[in-house]
């Protein structure tokens, strides 16, 4: 399956660059700004949900600060019988974000997540909080069109960042456990390569987004596996004197390689999902606001012993 995921993937990532530039020509101060439409970077099952397919940028604002909430929804078995229990598991994160112009045709994003997390289990529910890991992305502007010189705006970008294990790493979470990414972080040094590619005609857009995190053993001697991100996001741009709104829909999907235990690879850990997505930002001066639903199309966590109900999320931005 991760044969054909992936195909579809670079069709849409060589497919996807409008609304970047569609936003920019504008005088509006929502403007092209959609780096990652859909995916958090979150290891698995939320531990350092902070981006990855829930998206590293705003579809209307270029530059900006704000802050954005997530709820991830699961559930979780040992998979030792066939009626074995399954319990709930419910992830949340409120981020500060922004993006910001550091030099021509450079920006960079900052994600700054504090997570609370709870699940049942066996003896009773659990709960962790804390700050989470602290991501810092840089993406440069490789190629752009005019507006006038073609009939499609294009824009690629290319970029790369580091998540910094500012998160507590609980090792006692990952005892006896069905879901090991029951964490507010990671531990460990990651490592992020993200690419974006824009297409655009007047108002219809569509947006694709790739990235890859290779994830380091923490000080627990505990490595979470590389992750695999995407996302397309079909868009419509409408825009009124200073108020802008902006509908889409699309899918994101997530790859997990196997996490390892010194050295040892560990089995049921790793895993892929693909989310169908729906949602809408709009935004008046300089502040916007944005909300987006994703639901599972199709999963296999952890050999079957996770499944995800669904994503939703809430942005609200101040353009800089």
């Amino acid at each position: 399956m991760k044969k054909y995921i992936l195909i579809v993937l670079i069709t849409f990532q060589f497919a996807n660059a409008i609304e970047k530039d569609s936003l920019l020509f504008n005088k509006n101060p929502f403007r092209t700004h959609y780096l990652f439409p859909e995916k958090v970077l979150c290891d698995a099952c939320g531990c350092s949900a902070s981006g990855g397919s829930m998206g590293f940028a705003s579809m209307l604002n270029s530059n900006f600060i704000g802050i954005r909430y997530f709820n991830q929804q699961y559930k979780s078995s040992d998979g030792l019988y066939s009626n074995s229990q399954w319990y709930n598991e419910n992830f949340h994160t409120v981020q500060v974000w922004a993006r910001i112009p550091v030099y021509k045709n450079i920006q960079v994003t900052a994600l700054v997540p504090y997570h609370f997390h709870n699940r049942e289990t066996k003896t009773g529910n659990q709960d962790i909080k804390g700050i989470g890991d602290i991501t810092v992305l840089a993406m440069y502007r490789l190629y752009q069109t005019h507006r006038d010189s073609t009939y499609f705006v294009h824009t690629l970008q290319l970029g790369g960042g580091v998540k910094l294990p500012t998160g507590k790493f609980d090792e006692t979470n990952n005892t006896g456990n069905i879901n090991q990414s029951f964490q507010v972080g990671t531990g460990s040094w990651d490592y992020l390569l993200a690419t974006e590619y824009t297409l655009k005609r007047k108002k219809i857009g569509l947006n694709a987004m790739l990235n890859y995190i290779v994830k380091t053993e923490n000080a627990k001697f505990y490595q979470f596996g590389n992750q695999f991100n995407y996302a397309g996001t079909f868009f419509y741009l409408y825009e009124k004197n200073s108020i802008s709104i902006a509908p889409q829909l699309g899918f994101a999907g997530e790859v997990y390689e196997s996490n390892y235990q010194h050295k040892q690879k560990l089995k049921d850990t790793s895993g892929d999902i693909i989310f169908g997505k729906l949602g809408f930002e709009i935004g008046k001066d300089k502040l916007s606001f944005g909300a987006n639903a994703m639901l599972p199309i199709n999963q296999n966590l952890a050999s079957g012993n996770i499944e995800a109900n669904y994503r939703w999320s809430l942005n609200l931005n101040y353009s800089l």
